[in-house]
């Protein structure tokens, strides 16, 4: 009776949902196949849900279940679908949320799909999901992966008269409060409602999911990690932080983080695969909006917020198999944010700051985008800034190239991709 009672009540919640404002996201789900899962990874509350919704038929011939429902906890598959077919009818489709919560859920999906279902799933488990979807579910579906509100996601839902100064303006807020949908389309107060979805993350996703019996350790990994994004970091500093003996358990701690969409990681570039993977990683976060909510004294820092919006941009696409992305660092500690690589070749190599007004600081973005640009054998050398658009020649030393500036609200307008890029993409999703 629970469960059938459960699922009414989430009857009527999809139903009153799908009355609401739906802004087209810049995602699909390809493939025709029918007889494909269907599955939609991604951060909490990021709009996973809303998205698979409207990917739904239109004569609403389908059933849904959240998961996230503690009614559900450790029922038996033949219990929910009996209160599916009660609630429901006998659908062919079923929309299974949150599905991750479900114990041993693969072999339930398994059996769903060879019962003839056609299946789509959310889930805000990355590893959770592609470790047994690859395990029990080998070649028979389809991932996508939706992210918070991008920036080219945000100004369409202001229409398509928008000034380049209130680009601009809409670019300052983004960069602090983030993308998430209920942020962008809600009255909601934003550092209060993003305080509370981080540390639901932490607490019910990580810490009561894997049984942490070290919480403070994992509290204070995850302020750090905030408080620092942008920023290198190695397993000896991460261990310190969390006071832990063991590099083991911060390797873990920080998998888990990962795993649940707070952050991620970019890596090294190197042509040994040896260096790559035990040099030091830079840090980032799913949503500025976690960093202005959660971070110590880290939100006046305009230059790495940029940076970390170009970082989930690329995150994205790398997601989605358009590029990879990893940072670059010579032994004279010069850097260049990111080092981009499609299809086994440097395309792209990006600096990202507030201006280069200075001197000093044009000197040292460009000198590195110079020399990284000879190393990688790569030609294409941008710089994001607040508000330069042009294209210079720029030497150091001998070293000559074009590097072009551009001003950061532009690319992330055109989320992050080129002309001919773009009209590939759209030419593979027909």
């Amino acid at each position: 009776m629970a469960v059938t009672d459960a699922l009414i009540t989430q009857r009527h919640e999809i139903e009153s949902r799908l009355k609401e404002r739906y802004i087209e996201r810049d995602a699909t789900i390809s493939g025709k196949s029918a007889n494909l899962i269907r599955v939609i990874s991604g951060p909490r509350r990021a709009g996973k849900s809303f998205f698979a919704m409207h990917q739904l038929p239109q004569d609403g011939r389908f059933g849904y279940v959240n998961f996230d429902d503690e009614r559900l906890a450790a029922r038996e598959g033949d219990e929910i679908i009996a209160a599916v077919k009660e609630v429901f009818g006998a659908p062919e489709v079923l929309f299974l949320d949150e599905i991750q919560n479900l114990p041993n859920w693969e072999l339930f999906v398994n059996r769903l799909q060879r019962e003839g279902y056609k299946l789509f799933l959310t889930g805000s488990n990355s590893q959770l999901l592609s470790s047994e979807l690859a395990t029990h579910l080998t070649g028979r579906y389809l991932q996508t992966t939706l992210f918070p509100f991008s920036f080219k996601e945000v100004l369409h839902t202001r229409g398509t008269l928008i000034t380049t100064a209130e680009k601009q303006a809409m670019l300052t807020q983004y960069a602090k409060n983030g993308g998430f949908p209920e942020v962008i389309l809600k009255d909601l107060e934003a550092r209060e409602y993003l305080s509370t979805l981080f540390d639901a993350v932490v607490y019910k996703d990580i810490v009561k999911r894997y049984h942490i019996r070290s919480v403070p350790a994992i509290e204070d990994l995850a302020l750090y990690l905030i408080s620092n994004v942008a920023s290198e970091y190695s397993y000896s500093t991460l261990a310190k932080v969390t006071r832990s003996r063991s590099v083991h358990t911060v390797k873990k701690y920080l998998a888990y983080l990962e795993q649940t969409f707070l952050f991620f990681s970019v890596p090294r570039f190197s042509f040994k695969v040896r260096e790559q993977i035990t040099a030091n990683r830079k840090i980032y976060c799913i949503d500025n909006g976690f960093i202005q909510a959660k971070a110590a004294n880290f939100s006046e820092n305009r230059g790495r917020l940029y940076e970390n919006l170009v970082a989930i941009t690329l995150k994205r696409h790398e997601m989605n198999g358009v590029l990879s992305c990893y940072t670059w660092k010579n032994a004279q500690q010069e850097e260049v944010d990111f080092v981009i690589r499609r299809q086994n070749r440097i395309s792209e190599l990006i600096q990202v700051c507030t201006h280069t007004g200075s001197p000093a600081t044009k000197e040292r973005e460009v000198r590195a985008l110079l020399k990284a640009g000879e190393e990688l054998q790569c030609n294409r050398l941008r710089v994001l800034t607040e508000t330069e658009d042009r294209s210079a020649e720029e030497e150091w030393f001998g070293k000559k190239g074009t590097v072009i500036y551009e001003p950061i609200w532009k690319w992330l307008e055109r989320d992050g991709l080129e002309m001919n890029t773009l009209k590939k993409s759209a030419s593979l999703q027909r």
